[in-house]
């Protein structure tokens, strides 16, 4: 049995493994807050509704919520993800091979965002160099390194390109804006880029669960739902303790770090049978907490579910005999991925 909650020098605090304890800390902001000024992302684009508590976070969230709502995902944003999805592929499609996380599942990702945050006239090169920036100089600041100046170079470029009607985005000053524009322009691009290229590394690397969705399309979201248990993108989530309190039968300090292993309650074997498997007939894999829990619960995981269900649908439509052209797996301290996805085809 792995323990509850150990201590990880790899993350520099405790680390908690287990399903019932992750969502103890998520849900109980007055205990563990991201309210802290080693908060990585803070560090880097300063405050946010990822590093707010309480009445400041609800005012940091509430005016970018809307575009994130079910209805809108459905409605407005359907068309435009499934537009540009087919796009990408048919630039690519008749090469016969791809990398699909540089050429397809970033891109797709970019360019969906640049579309909510009103920067669609960018070039989605700018946005992923923008993106790619932050996202080094972020992991820096998450894994103690000082962070990469070039994620402060992408901010300021951000801020010059931030669509005019955010402008007015509820009572929030114009670098509260911005910052909560990097915020979802960071998690918007890294977390659903890594969905994509998670869930079709699985299926890929899983022939018979592949030909059971080729042949039942409808076993897709199954398909997705436990690539997301199984791999999520977010690994592990930052909380500081506010008081010293016990965790799992640790004593945890006052200003301790409380490293939330996403990846390790996914895996849960107290709620998850044969937990490494890729099974899409798990009856309980929407279980997962790959999207986090509380206050803090991912405000796009309806759209991330979109784009990566239309990004699976779409290449496996449109490029028959889909296949790994070389070896690949996740790879990542906190953020999980394939850094490459080399894949081929044929017809």
């Amino acid at each position: 049995m792995t323990a509850r909650v150990v201590w990880s020098d790899a993350y520099g605090g405790w680390l908690v493994q287990t399903r019932a304890l992750a969502l103890a800390v998520m849900r109980d902001a007055a205990g563990f807050t991201v309210d802290d000024p080693r908060f990585s992302t803070a560090r880097v684009v300063g405050p946010s509704m990822l590093s707010t508590e309480g009445a400041a976070h609800d005012r940091h969230r509430a005016p970018f919520a809307a575009p994130f709502r079910l209805r809108a995902i459905r409605g407005d944003l359907r068309p435009i993800v499934a537009g540009e999805a087919g796009r990408l592929v048919d630039a690519f499609a008749g090469a016969g091979a791809a990398e699909l996380r540089t050429q397809f599942a970033g891109p797709l990702a970019a360019a969906v965002m640049a579309h909510i945050l009103q920067i669609a006239d960018t070039p989605t090169a700018d946005v992923l160099r923008w993106y790619a920036a932050i996202v080094r100089a972020t992991t820096d600041a998450s894994e103690g390194r000082p962070p990469d100046p070039a994620g402060t170079a992408a901010f300021a470029e951000l801020v010059a390109a931030i669509g005019p009607a955010l402008a007015a985005a509820g009572d929030l000053g114009r670098d509260e804006i911005v910052s909560n524009a990097a915020v979802l322009l960071f998690g918007g691009i890294e977390t659903t880029e890594g969905m994509i290229c998670n869930a079709v590394w699985h299926l890929l690397t899983h022939p018979d669960a592949l030909a059971r969705v080729r042949a039942d399309p409808g076993l897709l979201a199954a398909a997705l739902e436990e690539s997301l248990r199984l791999e999520p993108a977010a690994a592990v989530i930052d909380r500081y303790a506010t008081a010293d309190t016990e965790l799992g039968g640790i004593a945890v300090a006052r200003g301790d770090k409380v490293a939330v292993s996403i990846a390790a309650a996914n895996r849960d074997p107290a709620v998850f049978a044969d937990p490494g498997r890729f099974d899409l007939d798990r009856p309980n894999r929407a279980r997962h907490i790959t999207f986090a829990a509380g206050p803090h619960v991912c405000l796009g995981m309806h759209l991330a579910r979109l784009e990566a269900h239309t990004a699976l649908r779409v290449l496996l439509e449109r490029l028959p005999g889909l296949a790994l052209a070389q070896p690949t797996a996740p790879e990542g301290l906190v953020f999980r991925k394939p850094p490459v996805l080399r894949v081929r085809w044929t017809g």
